[in-house]
Parts: C-alpha cells; structure tokens; sequence
C-alpha cells in the first residue's frame, strides 16, 4: 500500500494558551510579593498575602484542569483519524471524524494521560505555593533581624543592601516551578511548556498504535522532521507496533523514553502501515 502523507498535528496554539496562563499567574504572585512591606513585615500582612497568593494558584489549577480535559481527547482522536486515514479506511482526516469510535484501550488512555497531566500540572503550583511560603517565613525573619540589628547600631532604616537582598530572595521563589528527578530547576512556564508539549506527542502516539492494532496493523513509520540530533537516524525508519511482529524491524516500545528518540519534547510520531516492503 501506497504510505499516505498525513498532516502533522499542530497544538502550538493550545500549548501557548497554556503557557500564558502559567506566565501571567507568576507576574500577579510577583506583585503581590512586591507589595510586602519588608521594612515592618506584620503577621496580618503577610497571611493577606499568602491568602492571595493561594488564590492565584487556585485559578491557575482551575483554568489547566479544564485546559486537559478539553485538549487531550482533541489528541486522542486526531491520532485515531490519522490512524484511520493512514491505513486506507477514508481518504480524509475530516471523514475520519465522522467515524471514530474509542476502543476499550483509548477510553483507558484519554483516563489515564488526564489524570497524569493534572497531577504533573498540580505538582507545579504545589511546589510554588511551598517554596513561596517558605521563602516569605525566611524574609520575614531576616528583616526581624534586621530591625533588631538597627536598633542596636543607632539606625532609622534598614539598609538598602539588606532590602535588595530580601526583594531577590522573594522574586526566586517562583522561579522553580518544578525540580525533576535530574535534579535540573525548571522555570515554571518553561517546565508546562516542556510537560505538555511530551504529553501531548505521546497521547497521539498511543492512540495511533492502540488504533492500528484494532485493524491488525503493527507497523509504524516515524515521521521526518530534518532533525540534527540523534532523532535523524531514526527519522522514516519501519518499527514493529508489537515485539512479535514479524521482520527486522526495532520494537517501538523500546525506542520510547530513551535519549535517542521518543525524548522529552520530541516532534516525532509513527504513521502505521500494515506490511511494509521488505517482509
């Protein structure tokens, strides 16, 4: 069978409406700590807030939750109609809509990578909201220090030094939206920029495979994009969708969540064909 160029999905415009809202919940935090008077820090002042500071963080779990719930079966069912437009059943990815139909393991995979998506998205305000408490309780008791010290030395006015350095510590508390298991700090919207854009890529990709082995298709061919690093040796090259598949092809399961392809922020999916020329 003919391979049919199938149109790449595009979600830069979903995966931006995201980032944004991540960008701008982190400059209204900023200012609420920029409004902190660090000369006389009161209990009552800093519990407001801490108070509006939750709130921000609130809207932003708010606003990403219904974000997943509305783009990830968008990407589900896009790779399912590229699936189906691949192997010949319709010409069209828009005819391919009017027929889709989620089989047992797509309906556990839209559960599955929602659910995932909204933990790894909650766990980046979560560290927020943390390291932002913390780092307040650290600033109030520095100035503590600093107006005792004052008094001591004869003193009107903490030093500007002191202030510069209370106002760094306040700005870096939200510059960590996230510490992953390489111990790499990740900025806030760089880290959803990152998780998303993997998320997504591997959503259509399961759901691809898990399409064309519901139509007894178990080869794939990964897509071409011009890449310069390792991704280029694998770009256009037949995988087997099963281990069992016949033929001298790499399983794809064992490509995945490796460095050489199938990496954090990869653009490369695998398009099925049922017998590719060679078996």
């Amino acid at each position: 069978m003919k391979q049919r160029d199938i149109p790449e999905p595009n979600y830069e415009y979903d995966i931006q409406r995201l980032v944004t809202l991540y960008k701008r919940g982190i400059f209204d935090i900023l200012a609420e700590l920029n409004r902190l008077d660090l000369t006389d820090m009161q209990r009552a002042q800093i519990l407001a807030t801490l108070k509006n500071v939750a709130e921000i963080l609130r809207s932003i779990n708010e606003e990403s939750a219904k974000w997943v719930d509305e783009v990830i079966p968008k990407v589900i069912t896009d790779g399912i109609a590229s699936t189906i437009v691949a192997l010949g059943v319709v010409e069209t990815a828009e005819e391919a809509q009017k027929i889709i139909k989620f089989n047992k393991a797509n309906k556990a995979l839209t559960e599955a990578v929602i659910s995932d998506t909204q933990t790894d998205l909650l766990a980046v305000t979560q560290n927020i909201e943390r390291r932002v408490r913390t780092t307040i309780r650290q600033v109030s008791a520095e100035s503590l220090r600093a107006n005792y010290a004052k008094g001591i030395n004869g003193r009107k006015a903490i030093s500007r030094d002191i202030l510069t350095g209370l106002r760094e510590q306040l700005g870096k508390s939200v510059d960590t939206g996230i510490i992953d298991a390489a111990g790499r700090r990740w900025k806030p919207e760089v880290y959803v920029d990152m998780l998303v854009r993997t998320k997504t890529t591997s959503a259509h990709m399961d759901a691809t495979i898990n399409e064309a082995l519901s139509r007894e298709a178990y080869y794939g061919r990964i897509s071409k994009h011009g890449a310069t690093d390792a991704c280029r040796n694998y770009e256009g090259k037949i995988v087997k969708l099963v281990p069992d598949a016949p033929g001298p092809y790499e399983y794809i399961g064992s490509l995945r969540g490796g460095r050489l392809i199938f990496h954090p922020n990869c653009k490369h999916l695998v398009t099925p064909t049922r017998i590719p020329n060679g078996i």
